[in-house]
């Protein structure tokens, strides 16, 4: 088995360019795209949880904001690049560790991904029913209608192909930016330094790293594009062979730079311009910071605009997530015994996804209590945990091995997952 991916790799090599081209415009496209899967529900709900904190803990995760998503992302890009060409996150995975770890591991890999799209159902039917109620006074259909119609409706992109979705998030990025930009300067002359009322208590070292530890799990869930990285790293490799990781690398870096440095000023607006009062308000209500920023402020254009914001944030991530569940489910069909056709099995894990997502945004639960409990921990275990398992086991990663930021990625990892045990427990 190695011999043979050894002798593909290398006639790979051979077919790619000798040195790296200029960036050019399919890295922007795919920068954009990758910041575009992240910035969706969880960013929106972060500023409720972080601010919830105070003003150090939120210091410190600002501060860790770059370091622990770049690295853990590109240690599950050098991942895939480490297989055979055209392999997927699923097949990787079966050639390093054999047929019944790679089960696990697609399992696991659905189960990291496919709950994200239940969040966003929910809060994409939340935002909606919210700007009909508030904004245009109008009654909203009944919760069932309205969600089948939302999910629907995002499907249907869907069956335009993955090159259509990365293209219409990457679009849709721009507007995207710069409305949370124009957001975070409007609400400058609003903030009335409500967290930081807090600064002036240093907590104690105890308390510091208790509500470090149950925020982390929501910081990796905000920053997280795992879903859309198998398919990055198959499209690097096949433009450019073995200059793959460092252009992959790249492109990580830049867009982690440009989700960290919008997302960060968007939070600390957002937390200083609410108090810890309105705060927990919004978590109470179960709606992103820019519904009840909506529902706060009498400006029409906020109110307006910032459900728009929120509409456009959570369905491009929707689409961007729906490319790694459906790339997990097909993996545990095919990994079943079932066979069907290609279409055939578009057409199943289609309406598998409609019902389901469409029952849970019907049932309406606590988003950020599926977060910290659910997406956060498991998708933890895939994209911090796993990578830095490959590294110090399967040859073709050994390169990577002694670097300390693995150390860092795995202790995040462990927080991560450590956090979820502490919640089932208390």
């Amino acid at each position: 088995m190695n011999d043979q991916a050894n002798s593909v790799e290398e006639r790979f090599d051979a077919a790619a360019p000798a040195e790296l081209s200029s960036w050019n415009r399919q890295d922007t496209t795919w920068m954009l795209g990758l910041f575009g899967t992240a910035i969706g529900a969880g960013t929106l709900f972060l500023p409720i949880n972080a601010g919830l904190g105070g003003f150090w803990p939120l210091v410190i995760l600002a501060l860790l904001a770059f370091p622990m998503t770049f690295y853990a992302h590109r240690g599950l890009t050098r991942f895939v690049l480490s297989g055979r060409e055209g392999a997927d996150i699923t097949e990787v995975v079966e050639q390093h560790f054999g047929i019944k770890a790679g089960a696990l591991i697609t399992l696991l890999y659905f189960f990291a991904i496919f709950p994200i799209l239940l969040i966003y159902s929910v809060g994409l039917t939340n935002t909606v029913a919210s700007f009909l109620e508030h904004q245009l006074h109008i009654t909203p259909p009944p919760r069932a209608l309205l969600s089948f119609v939302l999910i629907l409706g995002l499907l249907a992109v869907v069956r335009c192909g993955e090159q259509a979705i990365v293209k219409a998030m990457s679009l849709m990025v721009y507007p995207f930016i710069v409305a949370l930009l124009f957001l975070a300067v409007y609400l400058i002359p609003h903030w009335n330094g409500g967290i930081l009322a807090t600064a002036s208590h240093v907590p104690a070292p105890s308390e510091l790293l208790r509500t470090l530890w149950l925020a982390i799990t929501v910081m990796v869930f905000s920053f997280n594009h795992s879903p859309i990285i198998s398919a990055f790293a198959v499209d690097q490799k096949r433009r450019y062979g073995k200059h793959a990781e460092e252009r992959s690398s790249q492109i990580l870096s830049r867009a982690h730079a440009l989700m960290v440095l919008m997302v960060m000023f968007f939070v600390f607006s957002c937390v200083l311009t609410l108090s810890p009062e309105q705060l927990a308000e919004a978590k109470a209500q179960n709606l992103s910071i820019l519904s009840y920023l909506a529902n706060h402020f009498s400006n029409p254009t906020i109110a307006f605009a910032a459900p728009l914001i929120a509409f456009v944030a959570i369905s491009k991530s929707f689409l961007g997530h729906y490319i790694g569940a459906s790339e997990g489910l097909k993996g545990l069909i095919v990994k079943s015994g079932k066979r069907p056709g290609a279409k055939a099995l578009d057409r199943i894990v289609a309406a598998l996804m409609l019902v389901i997502c469409w029952i849970v945004a019907t049932l309406n639960p606590s988003i950020l209590g599926m977060i910290e409990t659910i997406g956060g921990p498991v998708i933890a275990a895939i994209l911090f945990l796993m990578p830095m398992y490959a590294i110090r086991k399967v040859p073709a990663m050994a390169r990577y091995r002694g670097q300390a930021s693995n150390v860092f990625v795995t202790a995040v990892g462990l927080v991560a997952i450590s956090a979820l045990v502490y919640k089932l427990a208390v």
